[in-house]
């Protein structure tokens, strides 16, 4: 049996790197994806990559600030599958090195809308879907700078705070209507948004210093991690983070 079987699953930001992995490796385990994200062509070349390997799925565009686009995408959900098991809230965008003080309030707010704001819109919307199914699986992405200040003074690391904390919160709340939410922190992961700054050789042999398996984790890898959590292999786990970093956090 395959571990998402029968499952209906929405994955923000799926259109490339770790989501569009979740996306593959989900369709293969049985479930019936909604790939979303900003990058339209993207997002069919996903659908269609799926639709190939013999999967199910569907595209969506979807801006994850947008509250509108949020209800949209779900009631398309339904319409299309009648259901949602399980909503992976993986879109996001990194924010810049800068100094706190030199840090502009645009930058702050976009990364806090697209990263936070985001996660709480898609939980607000897939909750009462999930109610009216009794049961459901939420799994948020974070970050390992969403565990440790080391990372940084800065809107990604406050933001991926903001995703830890809410996701132990909603897991409290909604435990005994059998919706089960989790987060998953990634350590240096080498996907399309991070390929600059791992061409760098000096700050490739860098990050691998500072991780206790000397390499840097694959998309993949967080994929599996993220599936586990999405299954039902993971059924009395609820407001847990997951690192999947390589030991980085474990220092």
């Amino acid at each position: 049996m395959k571990r998402l079987q029968n499952k209906v699953a929405i994955i923000t930001g799926a259109g490339s790197g770790m989501g569009k992995e979740e996306a593959l490796l989900f369709a293969q385990e049985g479930a019936k994806v909604v790939v979303t994200d900003i990058q339209e062509e993207k997002v069919n070349q996903v659908v269609a990559e799926i639709k190939e390997q013999g999967g199910e799925a569907i595209g969506l565009f979807h801006n994850v600030t947008s509250e509108e686009n949020w209800v949209q995408v779900v009631e398309q959900t339904v319409k299309a599958y009648g259901k949602v098991d399980v909503l992976v809230n993986n879109a996001g965008i990194p924010s810049s090195a800068t100094p706190l003080h030199e840090s502009s309030l645009e930058s702050w707010n976009r990364t806090m809308d697209i990263n936070l704001t985001g996660t709480f819109l898609g939980m607000k919307h897939v909750i009462p879907v999930m109610l009216e199914n009794k049961g459901g699986s939420i799994v948020n992405i974070s970050s390992i700078a969403g565990l440790t200040g080391g990372s940084g003074a800065s809107a990604y690391t406050a933001s991926k705070g903001g995703v830890r904390l809410l996701t132990k919160g909603t897991a409290i709340q909604y435990a005994k209507e059998n919706i089960r939410v989790n987060s998953v922190h990634p350590g240096f992961i080498e996907t399309p948004m991070t390929t600059d700054m791992f061409e760098n050789d000096q700050m490739n042999q860098w990050f691998r210093s500072l991780t206790p398996l000397p390499r840097l984790g694959k998309a993949r890898e967080v994929a599996e991690g993220v599936l586990f959590l999405a299954s039902d292999s993971s059924s009395f786990i609820t407001g847990i983070e997951l690192p999947v970093d390589g030991g980085y956090s474990a220092q």
